[in-house]
């Protein structure tokens, strides 16, 4: 439970904030997500008394929905902080977006460092595809002509050789490295670095000689996890977070028993863990890798004796021979096929029936799952003794060619391991009827001549959640500016798996604004559905005429959920219109915001045109946006072959897919766009959705009853 030094410690610090702002005004919502994190992680002590099973059940997980203008990063940095600090924890703050996390690193931590009177360090977590691998830049630039060095140069991990730019670009990499010029930190890099050239300077943790590389003392990312071992506050990305737990733990970040998480924009993490353990590779792709593998153990021999090729390699040219028929099975059978959509389109879907093998592949299925396994152990095998050889071969000798064959058998082994990935989702029988089966469908692509791509993907990550993270964790607090859907966080809980967790706690904090005098909502009575798409484009741009006054030096915002419509808009609207009007995509989004916010600082009206993306995030108070303006409702198309397969499983358990995933989801989505209107006290203007089914469809007042309590007009 919350100790009286904690209790006091965050109230010290907090009123030492509010005395160094200038006319700061103490809010109520932001008090209450303080004590709120306080009373969650304070619970952590029970869990590490309860040594029967040392698991989480929700004692220290704690839900908050805060609205914007709560301040929720400084109540969650403050109050985890000193809450890791007195439990000996780490506090991780994982961010769905690159600009929530440049935001905590460089204004949100530096202001709570300076005005808050906490003592405290921070570092920002990134994966090792971020930084150098100073022995392969230094391969590359000090040995000249990549292809000379055995074992490093391949085709399948590079398309050409590198051209004089090129390799100018990686020798200033190199002399900036060795000088201590730049850090080996991808980001830090003043200029782009195609991802092309990346690939070629950077390494994975297969790739990775480790404790043996010769450049262990200088590795960038080696450095970077000694520093993530040394703070208080690491901020990372979901994308990372869900890494290290695919790799159980521990691996890149600190183990999930010694840290308290607080995910912000949690409303993202079940869409991104459903994405991260997905899994999908290219026939052809495997085809060439098995074609290729003979030339990968003839250079082997050049380190390995007569008797460990026999025993190590035989075996893996014998399993890639095996597999290789199977890939000829796959093609013969999938060019005959008929199951695929779209004939005319360069891509068309075949999807497997929810949790069921087609019953003529299911001996194909199972005997390819069974090759890849028996491949990738080969695989393994092979690593493990280069391994050992090339240890072996440091104690007298030059490991140069060694250490060249096992920086390109680390790629190929971890594209292999995506590989045997897709094969062990492909072959799962459906059994456990109260979970939702895993998606199973193959793309056939007609770009460039024919290929088949296998896909697989568990459609909820709600177990793997909760298992993997939850459970293990000392603490954590999930928050966002909307969460709740139709009143409740039932939608959030589900899909996060915290409603495994029965002793989660929740909690709505109210909005600081005065919705109802500072903003309205509008319905206009369009007689067009967005339904019918060209008769529902066309009075979109009827009606921004009327909705928008280009004479007034203000902001607008308008934004649509198909990029078609949006640009069938654009060309129906008066010139004049037109000429007002910044369109997402015509140029990056910084530089678009940037002449939006400086037309309206010099008196003239500008329109944004956006889709999701703007919808969510986005800062433009005052008057850069005055009205927000929503073509239709957020509802996804339900033509992807992992929602589809979770809408299918609902409907078949006798649930409505629509009512219990559509409406709830379209609700969050809604309210994140409305969120773009008042971002301050002072902030004024109007939403109008421009949508009839707000007027007449028997969910409409569900949603409404979401939105803030806007005035209607």
């Amino acid at each position: 439970m919350l100790k009286e030094h904690e209790k006091k410690a965050i109230s010290e610090h907090y009123q030492i904030l509010s005395n160094q702002l200038e006319g700061f005004r103490p809010r109520k919502a932001q008090r209450e997500m303080l004590a709120a994190i306080a009373r969650a992680l304070g619970n952590s002590d029970e869990i590490e008394n309860n040594t029967d099973t040392l698991e989480n059940h929700g004692e220290s997980i704690v839900v908050i929905e805060g609205p914007t203008g709560v301040g929720k990063s400084i109540a969650y940095l403050l109050s985890g902080c000193i809450m890791a600090q007195s439990r000996q924890k780490k506090l991780l703050v994982s961010s769905a977006t690159v600009a929530l996390q440049e935001q905590l690193i460089f204004r949100d931590l530096p202001f709570l460092a300076e005005k808050s009177g906490l003592q405290m360090t921070y570092a920002l977590a990134k994966g090792r595809g971020r930084y150098l691998c100073p022995y392969r830049l230094y391969q590359i630039t000090q040995n000249g002509v990549q292809p000379d060095l055995p074992g490093f140069y391949d085709q399948s991990l590079s398309k050409s050789p590198l051209n004089a730019e090129e390799r100018r670009l990686l020798k200033d990499l190199a002399d900036a490295f060795h000088k201590r010029q730049w850090n080996g930190d991808r980001d830090a890099w003043s200029e782009i670095i195609p991802d092309h050239l990346w690939q070629n300077v950077r390494n994975d943790r297969h790739g990775c000689l480790k404790n043996t590389c010769p450049h262990q003392a200088e590795c960038p990312f080696a450095l970077a996890r000694q520093t993530l071992n040394q703070v208080d506050i690491i901020v990372a990305n979901h994308d990372l977070l869900l890494s290290d737990i695919a790799m159980g733990g521990g691996a890149v970040l600190p183990e999930s028993k010694n840290c308290f998480y607080c995910i912000d924009e949690a409303h993202h993490l079940s869409k991104k863990a459903v994405s991260h353990f997905s899994a999908a590779h290219s026939l052809q792709e495997a085809r060439s890798m098995m074609n290729r593998f003979p030339q990968h153990t003839t250079r082997m021999s050049l380190v390995l004796s007569n008797q460990e090729q026999i025993q190590y390699c035989n075996p893996a040219e014998d399993a890639a021979m095996e597999l290789q028929k199977y890939w000829l099975d796959w093609e013969t059978y999938l060019n005959g096929c008929t199951y695929f959509e779209d004939e005319q389109n360069t891509e068309s879907v075949w999807l497997w029936e929810p949790g069921i093998i087609p019953s003529d592949l299911e001996d194909l299925v199972q005997n390819t799952h069974k090759a890849t396994q028996t491949m990738l152990g080969t695989m393994q095998n092979l690593d493990a003794v280069l391994n050992a050889k090339r240890k072996e071969i440091a104690q007298d000798g030059d490991t140069q060619v060694i250490d060249n064959i096992l920086l390109t058998w680390g790629m190929i082994l971890s594209r292999f391991e995506q590989i045997a990935d897709t094969w062990a989702l492909l072959q799962e029988v459906y059994q456990d009827t109260s979970s939702p089966p895993s998606a199973k469908w193959i793309v056939l692509k007609r770009d460039d001549g024919i290929d088949y791509v296998f896909q697989a993907a568990p459609v909820s990550a709600s177990t793997l959640l909760s298992q993997q993270l939850w459970k293990k964790s000392a603490g954590a607090v999930l928050t966002s500016a909307t969460l709740r859907a139709n009143g409740n966080f039932h939608l959030l809980l589900k899909q996060t798996g915290l409603n495994f967790l029965s002793q989660t706690q929740t909690v709505a904090l109210q909005s600081p604004f005065d919705f109802a005098n500072r903003a309205e909502l509008y319905i206009p009575p369009l007689t067009a559905s967005p339904k019918e798409v060209d008769k529902h484009t066309a009075q979109i741009a009827e009606w921004l005429p009327q909705l928008i006054n280009i004479q007034d030096p203000t902001g607008t915002l308008v934004l649509f959920t198909s990029r078609k419509q949006m640009e069938e808009v654009v060309l129906m609207l008066p010139k004049k219109m037109r000429e007002c009007v910044l369109v997402q995509g015509e140029r990056s989004k910084s530089a678009l915001l940037k002449t939006h916010q400086e037309t309206v600082q010099s008196g003239s009206a500008s329109i944004l045109f956006g889709l999701d993306s703007f919808a969510e995030g986005l800062d433009l108070p005052g008057a850069l946006c005055i009205q927000v303006i929503i073509a239709k409702l957020p509802f996804s198309v339900p033509d992807d072959p992992i929602d589809s397969t979770l809408r299918h499983w609902v409907e078949k358990s006798g649930g409505n897919s629509f009512m219990e995933i559509s409406v709830p989801e379209a609700t969050i989505k809604l309210t994140q766009a409305v969120g773009r209107l008042i971002r301050t006290e002072t902030d004024y203007g109007r939403v109008t959705i421009l949508d009839n089914r707000l007027l007449s469809a028997r969910y409409a007042p569900m949603i409404l009853q979401s939105l803030p309590p806007f005035r209607r007009i």
